[in-house]
């Protein structure tokens, strides 16, 4: 089960990595220490929840049914290209991240703010419901649930990584170079995925 665990984590990491207002919020209240405990749970919670909405529903639907499975397939080759063409072009062209110094926010609109994040954003439910429960079903029973394992682990990891490290962090994102490893990190990533995918695609 090493592989489908492995599989998961690596495509759940490099999907919740790439920066943006997510990301950037938890960051931001990491470097306050505010509320950091509660909103790296429910940012992880709420990703481990839409990973196996898309597991259990889209993971089943598309292996029934072998031409969606080949569609979404060939789908996620596309999208997962087109990410790793975004984070090298971010590699290639770092930006630091700013994080304007403020007052720590109550609880109740730090939770409200990231849940805006989260779930008003498109893009959480193409990569988490769609492509993630797409990719789940390339795998059969135990090695779908070690899939959708390794993928929740993987926000969690990040997530908790990202609110409680922010204050190490900081001062090293705060070069470019930092960004440009780590969005290089991430095309690379992306990249060997889109390359499995196409393989299967071909030889399916």
């Amino acid at each position: 089960m090493f592989w489908p665990v492995a599989s998961g984590f690596a495509l759940g990491g490099g999907l919740i990595i790439a920066i943006g207002a997510q990301n950037a919020f938890l960051l931001r209240q990491g470097l306050l220490r505010s509320h950091v405990f509660i909103l790296c749970l429910i940012a992880a919670t709420a990703d481990a929840a839409l990973i196996i909405a898309g597991v259990a529903g889209v993971g089943t639907l598309v292996q029934s049914n072998p031409t969606l499975l080949k569609v979404v397939t060939l789908g996620g080759a596309i999208f997962l290209t087109v990410y790793a063409l975004q984070a090298a072009w971010r590699a290639w062209k770092p930006d630091a991240l700013a994080v304007e110094g403020q007052a720590p926010a109550s609880l109740g609109k730090a939770v409200s703010t990231l849940l805006a994040f989260t779930f008003l954003n498109p893009h959480v439910y193409l990569d988490t419901v769609v492509l993630v429960g797409g990719i789940s079903a390339q795998y059969v029973g135990d090695a779908r649930v070690a899939f959708a394992v390794g993928a929740v682990l993987a926000s969690f990891v990040w997530f908790f990584s990202l609110g409680y490290g922010a204050r190490l962090l900081t001062p090293l994102f705060a070069k470019p170079r930092a960004w440009q490893i780590l969005d290089g990190i991430i095309a690379i990533i992306m990249a060997l995925l889109a390359l499995s995918l196409l393989q299967r695609f071909f030889t399916s």
